[in-house]
């Protein structure tokens, strides 16, 4: 089974439904519970009633508590036996977040408790469990792109806490390789999600981050989640440690195309309310 913790929309989401419908058993993880459940039920309306097993469930946890990550790893193996996969996809772009001057205390210390300390303690009891079924495992941790690269429209602490999280990954994965344990840092561009869109508010903010990205558009959650999938798969065996970037070529661009977007972009499962499901 596999424990995506999401929220009712973005990358999490979609990696919930995704990986319910290519067969695996989901726990879906969330500080919200009425948002994790309300995951659940858009995973039951994908793939239809199971009456062998249960498909999906969800749980309550703030990955910042160590005893509430502990304890749905623990109800997770209650429930199904064993973990064969952890993404851990919880995350914050706090909106006061801004340069090495603006950036108040408080909001450096809850972005570091919930990027990094989540990310942390996630691996440490997957890694556990993983151990005790003694068949490895895959560890996804969600970083970004700006853990990759400077930006002069600072978010200081999410830029810091997102390179945390690709250095963590890979001191993880060298340590446990041989355990049949692997650990990747998903880098994400900048993705059309409530939590980037909220931030990007205006027009001119939008076009300011685009100008920048090759394919000239911002990815969909469902391109993250897809990554995702193969990180988490066999087909992924020989991959681990790595920066594994969806970014529409913005990492590797300099100077970018003047033509424009053609790039058509996937359908996500999420619907905003009153779009037809």
């Amino acid at each position: 089974m596999t424990l995506p913790p999401p929220t009712y929309s973005g990358i999490g989401f979609e990696a919930s439904v995704l990986f319910a419908r290519e067969g695996a058993d989901v726990v879906v993880a969330d500080i919200n519970l009425q948002a994790a459940e309300a995951t659940v039920e858009r995973i039951k309306e994908k793939i239809g009633p199971i009456p062998v097993r249960k498909r999906a469930i969800a749980m309550k946890c703030d990955v910042s508590k160590e005893a509430e990550v502990k304890k749905v790893v623990e109800n997770t193996l209650k429930e199904f036996g064993k973990l064969d996969v952890m993404f851990n996809n919880a995350g914050i772009m706090h909106p006061h977040d801004d340069n090495v001057f603006n950036t108040d205390e408080k909001v450096w210390d809850l972005t570091m408790d919930i990027n990094v300390k989540g990310v942390w303690l996630g691996c440490k009891y997957a890694i556990e469990a993983f151990r005790k079924k003694n068949g490895g495992g895959s560890i996804i941790n969600t970083a970004s792109f700006v853990g990759l690269m400077g930006s002069a429209t600072p978010q200081l602490a999410y830029t810091a806490s997102k390179g945390a999280v690709i250095a963590l990954s890979k001191e993880l994965a060298v340590t446990h390789a041989r355990e049949n344990i692997r650990v990747n840092a998903l880098c994400p561009g900048p993705l059309r999600t409530p939590l980037l869109m909220n931030y990007l508010n205006t027009e001119e903010k939008k076009n300011r981050r685009l100008i920048h990205v090759p394919i000239g558009r911002f990815g969909e959650p469902i391109e993250v989640a897809n990554a995702a999938l193969f990180l988490a798969s066999n087909e992924s065996s020989y991959i681990t440690g790595v920066e594994f970037k969806v970014d529409g070529g913005l990492t590797a661009a300099f100077v970018t195309p003047e033509e424009s977007c053609t790039s058509v972009p996937p359908k996500n499962f999420f619907k905003p309310p009153g779009e037809k499901k």
